[in-house]
C-alpha cells in the first residue's frame, strides 16, 4: 500500500483556466505538486503577483483554484483506497492484521474505548502506606522501619571497624617497606606493594557493597510485603484483635532505647524565626527560621528514638505522599558521583537506612548520568550549529570545549533531584552545582548559583514542596573571608516555610 501511496502522490498536475479579457480569450497553466502543502489562498495570491493577472477575476480565479485543489485530492484519496482494497483481497496485506492495528488505533485515540490504565505495584504501595501511616498503626511502622535502620547501621559499623583494621595493618606494612627502601627494596617494591594494598581495599570495599545491597534488597521486599499484608488483615473485619494489638502496642524503640542506654542527646540549637510578605500586588506569607546546623542533619537518623525525635521521622512519614513536601539544597561540584565530599557524606547518610519507596541514591544517580548525557549531546549540537554559522556571542568556544571535556559534567547553576523517604526530616534533596564564585563575595544577582537557586524555588512551587532548607551564603562552611560578616556563627541554614 506504502507503494501505491507514494505513486499516486508527489504528481504534478497542470491547473488550467480560461478567462476573457475584451474580445481576447486567454489561457492560464499552472503546474501544481500534489498532496498540496500550501493553502489554496496563498498559491492564488502568488500566482496573480507572478503573472500579472486583472483583478476582475480574482475571485473567480480562486474557487476555480482551490476546486481543482479539492478535486484532485479527493481523487488521489479514491484511487488510495482503490488499491489499499485491491491489495487486501490479493492477500498483499493480512486481513486480521489490518484489523487489530485498526482497533488498537481506534481505543488509543478515542477515550470512551481505551482500556483504564492498570495501577502499578508502587502506587498500590503508596495508597497503601498513605493508609497506614494516618491510621493507629503507623506506631507499628514506625518500629520495624527503626528495626531495619539498626540492622544496617550495625552492618556499617562491621564494615567500617574492617576496613580500619586493614588500613591500619597495611600502614605497618608500608612503614616497614620504606624502611628498607634503598636497603634490601627499590621503588619498585614499594609500588608493588601500594598497588597490592590498593586492590585488597577495592575488594573488600567491593565486598561489603554488595552485602548492603543485597540486605537492603530483601530488607525492602519483605517491608513491602508486609505492609501490604498488614492492611489486608486491617480491613478484613475479623481481625479485631489485631487492630486492638496495633493500638495498645508499647513503644519497642523507647524500651530498647532505654535498656541500652544510648539516649540521644541533641545539641541545643541557635534559631530565630521571622515572618515575611513576599509579592507587589498579591502578596504571600512566608516563615524563614535561621539556625545554626549542619545540612546533613535534617537527614541523619538517630539511634534511640525519644519522643521529640520520633515526631520529626513521624512528620515525615505523614507526609511523604502529600502536597506538603520537604527539600533540601546541597551544593556541589560539577561531576555526578557520590565519591567525594558533602555527596559522600549525603550518599553514606542515605545508606544507612533502606528506602522501602524510591530506588537507592546510586540508582537515582545513574538515571541522572544518563538524561545528563543525552542533554548534552543535544546541547553541543546546537552549539555547534550556531559556531558554524557564526554565531556572535563569544562565549560559546569556551562552552563548547568545556561539553567536550565530560559530556557527564553539569555546569554551574544547573541542578539535580533526587527522591528519598528514608531520612529525618527531608523528602527531596536539590543537587545545586556551584563553582568558586559563591566564596570570593563577589556574587551577583545573574550568578549562575543565584539563578540556579531560583529555578530550584520555582520547582518547588510547581511541585507541593513547602519548605526547603537552604545553606546560608551558599556556603556549608564558614571561611575566614565570610567570617567578618558573621563572626559569632560556624554553620547556618534557612528554612522556608510557604503557607
Amino acid at each position: 500500500m506504502k507503494t501505491n501511496r507514494e505513486r499516486f502522490c508527489n504528481r504534478e498536475r497542470e491547473f488550467v483556466y480560461e478567462f476573457k479579457v475584451g474580445s481576447q480569450c486567454l489561457e492560464l497553466r499552472v503546474p501544481l505538486k500534489f498532496p498540496v502543502q500550501e493553502n489554496a489562498s496563498h498559491l492564488h495570491g502568488r500566482r496573480t503577483l507572478l503573472h500579472s493577472l486583472p483583478g476582475f477575476i480574482d475571485k473567480d480565479l480562486k474557487e476555480a483554484l482551490s476546486q481543482f485543489i479539492e478535486e484532485e485530492s479527493l481523487k488521489d484519496y479514491d484511487r488510495d483506497a482503490e488499491a489499499a482494497l485491491e491489495a487486501v483481497k490479493s492477500g498483499e496485506v493480512d486481513l486480521h492484521r489490518l484489523a487489530s492495528t485498526w482497533a488498537k488505533a481506534y481505543a488509543e485515540t478515542t477515550l470512551e474505548h481505551a482500556r483504564p490504565e492498570e495501577p502499578s505495584w508502587d502506587e498500590d504501595f503508596a495508597d497503601v502506606y498513605h493508609d497506614l501511616i494516618h491510621s493507629p498503626a503507623s506506631e507499628t511502622l514506625l518500629n520495624l522501619e527503626h528495626n531495619y535502620f539498626v540492622s544496617i547501621s550495625e552492618l556499617i559499623g562491621e564494615r567500617d571497624v574492617e576496613l580500619k583494621k586493614l588500613r591500619e595493618r597495611q600502614g605497618i606494612e608500608m612503614e616497614k617497606v620504606m624502611q628498607e627502601l634503598g636497603k634490601s627494596l627499590t621503588d619498585q617494591d614499594v609500588n608493588s606493594l601500594a598497588a597490592q594494598h590498593f586492590e585488597s581495599q577495592q575488594d573488600l570495599e567491593n565486598k561489603w557493597s554488595n552485602e548492603l545491597k543485597q540486605s537492603t534488597a530483601i530488607q525492602k521486599q519483605e517491608y513491602q510485603e508486609w505492609v501490604m499484608k498488614l492492611h489486608q488483615d486491617l480491613k478484613n473485619p475479623k481481625n479485631s484483635s489485631l487492630s486492638e494489638e496495633i493500638k495498645v502496642q508499647p513503644s519497642q524503640l523507647r524500651e530498647s532505647a532505654e535498656a541500652n542506654g544510648r539516649m540521644y542527646e541533641e545539641q541545643r540549637k541557635l534559631e530565630e524565626s521571622f515572618t515575611i510578605h513576599l509579592g507587589a500586588q498579591l502578596k504571600t506569607m512566608h516563615n524563614l527560621r535561621l539556625l545554626r546546623a549542619d545540612m546533613l542533619d535534617f537527614c541523619k537518623h538517630k539511634r534511640s528514638q525519644r519522643s521529640g525525635v520520633k515526631l520529626h521521622r513521624l512528620q515525615t512519614a505523614l507526609s511523604l505522599y502529600s502536597t506538603s513536601l520537604c527539600g533540601l539544597v546541597l551544593l556541589v561540584d560539577n561531576r555526578i558521583n557520590s565519591y567525594s565530599g558533602i555527596k559522600r557524606d549525603f550518599a553514606t547518610v542515605c545508606q544507612e537506612c533502606t528506602d522501602f519507596h524510591f530506588p537507592r541514591i546510586e540508582e537515582q544517580l545513574e538515571v541522572v548520568q544518563q538524561v545528563v548525557l543525552y542533554a548534552r549531546t543535544q546541547r553541543r549540537s546546537k552549539l555547534k550549529e550556531s559556531h558554524d554559522s557564526g554565531n556572535r556571542n563569544g562565549g560559546s568556544d569556551d562552552k563548547t570545549k568545556n561539553a567536550d571535556r565530560n559530556y557527564l559534567n553539569i555546569l554551574p547553576g544547573e541542578f539535580y533531584i533526587t527522591r528519598h523517604s528514608n531520612l529525618s526530616e527531608i523528602h527531596v534533596a536539590f543537587h545545586l552545582c556551584v563553582d568558586d564564585n559563591v566564596k570570593s563575595g563577589n556574587i551577583t544577582a545573574r550568578d549562575p548559583a543565584i539563578m540556579g537557586l531560583r529555578n530550584i524555588l520555582k520547582v518547588c512551587c510547581t511541585h507541593d514542596i513547602t519548605t526547603i532548607s537552604i545553606p546560608l551564603l551558599l556556603v556549608h562552611d564558614m571561611s575566614e573571608h565570610i567570617i567578618h560578616i558573621k563572626k559569632s556563627t560556624r554553620k547556618y541554614t534557612a528554612h522556608i516555610f510557604a503557607n
